[in-house]
């Protein structure tokens, strides 16, 4: 049996997580008391049910029940029939505020911190920390529209093998802020950067005239070797740890053009070693001027 728990902050997209995870074939509970978790798969084996895809989302609106969740996620990793994982996830303070305000909900703390959005994010954040550190998968959602949240979703899940490490490489601008959602982030910001060559401007690292200016340089292949082995070696030390998802950025100044080379020629690097691999260029539409 297959259980996905799915948590996070309160604004971040878990309704949306959870209506792909129904359309992919998951049985689906919002905000189930994380007490009844371990209960309901309990459920489904006595049952003999048909029931083989759980999908569970639990938040803080569980109140105090909540600090059970932990509890929960430890009995159940160690039941052999079931493959528990957790996903986290995320946005930014100033994004989930401006959510709120848009859609004109309250945030399920509201009335515990009168109103005050900055505390009651805060509040939570805390109360999740611990879930964070557990999570087999992270998606910040600060920057992705819903239908990108929903692909990222499905690129998941879909189709994958249980033990398998799916790595992403993303591209970003230090312009918009660094990633959050990375374990590894590398700054290309050293390498002669594209913007100043007329004729490259307005192209991105996706196109060959950019990578190959980045990659002209002697600079920029010995870095992409050093990272590519540095790479090349953690990869297996993830696997062995269990480590379902990996995500490695790369950063520019405005994430348009040395940023997305280094992620499009890693990704090609790591396709080619039979990885399955992810691509998300955060900030390349962003700014037709900054490279």
């Amino acid at each position: 049996m297959q259980l996905l728990i799915v948590t996070g902050m309160s604004g971040a997209g878990k309704s949306s997580v959870m209506d792909v995870m129904e359309d992919i074939g998951y049985y689906c509970i919002d905000n189930i008391p994380p007490k009844l978790i371990s209960r309901f798969v309990d459920l489904c084996r006595k049952s003999e049910s048909t029931i083989t895809k759980i999908a569970v989302a639990v938040d803080i609106r569980t109140g105090d029940m909540f600090a059970e969740i932990f509890r929960s996620w430890q009995s159940l990793r160690h039941e052999d029939d079931v493959d528990v994982k957790v996903l986290f996830i995320e946005a930014s303070d100033e994004v989930l505020i401006k959510r709120y305000k848009e859609t004109r909900r309250k945030h399920p703390l509201d009335e515990k911190f009168n109103g005050n959005m900055h505390e009651a994010i805060s509040y939570e954040w805390r109360q999740l920390s611990q879930l964070r550190e557990i999570a087999d998968y992270y998606i910040e959602t600060s920057n992705l529209s819903a239908a990108q949240l929903k692909e990222q979703v499905k690129e998941l899940f879909l189709n994958r093998s249980s033990d398998s490490l799916i790595i992403k490489l993303m591209s970003f601008g230090f312009k918009y802020g660094v990633s959050t959602e990375s374990d590894l982030v590398f700054d290309v910001r050293c390498l002669p950067n594209p913007y100043y060559i007329e004729e490259l401007r307005n192209h991105t690292g996706c196109e060959s005239c950019v990578r190959d200016y980045v990659m002209s340089f002697e600079q920029s292949q010995e870095l992409f070797g050093k990272l590519t082995d540095l790479i090349d070696y953690l990869i297996p030390l993830y696997v062995h740890e269990g480590k379902s998802q990996l995500v490695i950025a790369f950063g520019c100044t405005g994430g348009k053009h040395r940023s997305v080379t280094f992620a499009e020629l890693m990704a090609k690097h790591l396709k080619e070693n039979e990885y399955r691999v992810q691509k998300y260029h955060r900030d390349i539409t962003k700014d037709k001027k900054l490279g």
